[in-house]
């Protein structure tokens, strides 16, 4: 059983809703140790002044910003206690807003929220409230001494579901790319062409269908290599850039590789067209 890392609850208007927070995701990257490759013997991390190569102890070690590659402002510790956001428990919701409304570029970190003791029937309000006005609740709470934005929605089950988001100013505007193209002209035909690609692949999300292939060849490759068994690694080619090819061509012949299940130029045969499904309403079913 999961259990949860955070209990308080949501505020919105008088109503109170007591809740517990559990992360939503179990992230399953392979993680390695360092070694000597001599020995064999894991390593130690050791915090050292290159100035005199002594070891400082951590009780001696302050914060500090760099202002030039010699020069820093120093920060102890109670100043920055100072200027923590005051702790609370509570899940203030400001606004609520159409789901639509934010870009995902604005998620960081999924959570579910769960009533707490005597928060079932509060709990339940919200959620069908928010179902029937198919609302979003962006929220301010304090986690682990940080103060969170956060967008609130109901999800399927009957839960809330909870995810911490980027501030606007730390999203980088698409403007500062310097290789975005300036005004480009399409013809109606390759519009239409491409509409019909992307109509031609159409599906519903099914998330169990996409692997992380990469974490299983390298859990694989750990499992043979404690098995004993010799590993041969293939010298690593780079791929040579391809011309570009005419565009109504390429997207025909994709087109035709579709509607027809060819094999596409990964190797994968793709399935035949399909009618495209109807569009789902974006928030939960009750």
């Amino acid at each position: 059983m999961a259990r949860s890392i955070w209990t308080g609850a949501i505020s919105f208007g008088l109503v109170t809703v007591p809740v517990k927070l559990y992360s939503a995701v179990n992230r399953k990257t392979v993680r390695f140790h360092q070694l000597n490759a001599k020995t064999g013997v894991r390593i130690s991390q050791r915090r050292v002044d290159p100035s005199t190569g002594d070891e400082v102890a951590y009780e001696d070690i302050v914060k500090g910003f760099e202002l030039t590659p010699d020069r820093y402002v120093v920060i102890e510790p109670g100043e920055l206690d100072a200027l923590q956001p005051k702790k609370t428990k509570t899940i203030e919701i400001e606004d609520f807003v159409e789901l639509s409304d934010i870009d995902p570029i604005f998620y960081d970190h999924p959570y579910y929220l769960a009533p707490a003791a005597g928060g079932a029937k509060p709990y339940r309000l919200l959620y069908e409230a928010m179902v029937e006005t198919r609302r979003v609740a962006i929220a301010k709470v304090v986690i682990r001494q940080k103060e969170n934005l956060v967008a609130i929605r109901p999800m399927e089950g009957g839960v809330l579901g909870m995810s911490t988001m980027i501030f606007a100013d730390e999203v980088v505007p698409p403007d500062r790319l310097d290789d975005l193209p300036g005004e480009v002209e399409t013809k109606k035909q390759e519009v239409e062409m491409a509409r019909m690609l992307i109509d031609s692949l159409a599906s519903d999300f099914e998330p169990e269908k996409y692997q992380d292939t990469y974490r299983e060849d390298v859990l694989a490759l750990i499992e043979r290599k404690a098995e004993g068994k010799e590993i041969a690694v293939q010298p690593a080619t780079e791929e040579e850039a391809k011309p570009v090819p005419d565009l109504m061509a390429a997207l025909k012949a994709s087109l035709d590789a579709v509607q027809q299940g060819k094999p596409s130029q990964d190797g994968k045969k793709k399935p035949a067209a399909k009618k495209a499904p109807a569009k789902k309403k974006a928030t939960a079913k009750r």
